[in-house]
C-alpha cells in the first residue's frame, strides 16, 4: 500500500465524514456520531447519508465522489457542507469546502476494511455498547471501564491504520507503547479475531 496515497485518501474521507455527514447531521440534531456501514461509513440519524466505495449514497441517489468538492458533494445530496472544527471540537480534518476530493480506490478499500474489522471486534468485545465513528479524530471506538478501545485509520502519530487501547490512566510497562496507551498496526492484525485478541490483552496488562 502506497503510504502517500493512503494518507491523502484518509484525509479526504475525514473531510467527508465531518463536512458532508456529521456537519449536516449536527445542524439538525446536535449529534456528531457516525457509524461504520458496509463499504464505508454513514450518519446515525437524519440526513441519511453514507459513503459506499467511491459514492455518496443519499436515499435513492448514488453520487460519484470523484471530481466533487466537499461543498458540491453535499449540495448534490441535498444538504449544506458544514465544518465542526473550532465550534464543536478543537481537532479535525481542517479541509477547505471548495477543495476537490481525490480518493485512491485501493486506499479506500483498505481503510474501509480496517474500519469493518474494528467495528466487528468492538461489537464482540462489548455487545451492549454501540461503536461510534467520531468525526473529530476519524476513529471508531468504545469506552469500557475507563478504557478506550478502537481503530484509527492513521493520524499524525502513526500514518497507517492501527488498533488502540487507551486507559484513562496509562500503567507503566513495555506493553504500553504509545503516548495514549497501546497500539498495534492493522497490517499485523489480519482479521476481527486478531483485533479482539489485542483488545483483550489489556485485561492482562492493566
Amino acid at each position: 500500500m502506497d503510504l502517500k496515497r493512503l494518507v491523502s485518501t484518509r484525509r479526504a474521507l475525514h473531510g467527508i465524514a465531518e463536512a458532508v455527514l456529521a456537519g449536516p447531521q449536527y445542524r439538525r440534531h446536535k449529534d456528531i456520531r457516525l457509524r461504520v456501514t458496509p463499504g464505508g461509513f454513514g450518519t446515525v440519524t437524519d440526513p441519511d447519508l453514507r459513503v459506499d466505495g467511491g459514492e455518496l449514497v443519499a436515499g435513492e441517489l448514488r453520487i460519484p465522489i470523484a471530481g466533487h468538492s466537499y461543498a458540491s458533494l453535499a449540495g448534490a445530496a441535498g444538504v449544506e457542507a458544514s465544518v465542526l472544527q473550532h465550534e464543536v471540537y478543537t481537532e479535525g480534518p481542517d479541509v477547505q469546502l471548495d477543495a476537490t476530493i481525490t480518493l485512491d480506490p485501493a486506499a479506500f478499500r483498505h481503510l474501509a476494511h480496517c474500519f469493518a474489522l474494528g467495528d466487528a471486534a468492538l461489537r464482540r468485545l462489548t455487545p451492549e455498547v454501540e461503536p461510534v465513528l467520531w468525526p473529530e479524530h476519524f476513529d471508531i471506538g468504545v469506552t469500557l471501564d475507563e478504557v478506550n478501545y478502537g481503530v484509527s485509520p492513521g493520524d499524525t502519530w502513526l500514518a497507517e491504520p492501527y488498533a488502540y487501547i487507551g486507559p484513562w490512566k496509562v500503567p507503566p510497562g513495555p506493553f504500553w507503547n504509545a503516548p495514549f496507551g497501546a497500539a498495534a498496526r492493522m497490517r499485523d492484525l489480519p482479521d476481527a479475531d486478531a483485533v479482539l485478541a489485542f483488545f483483550a490483552s489489556a485485561e492482562v496488562e492493566t
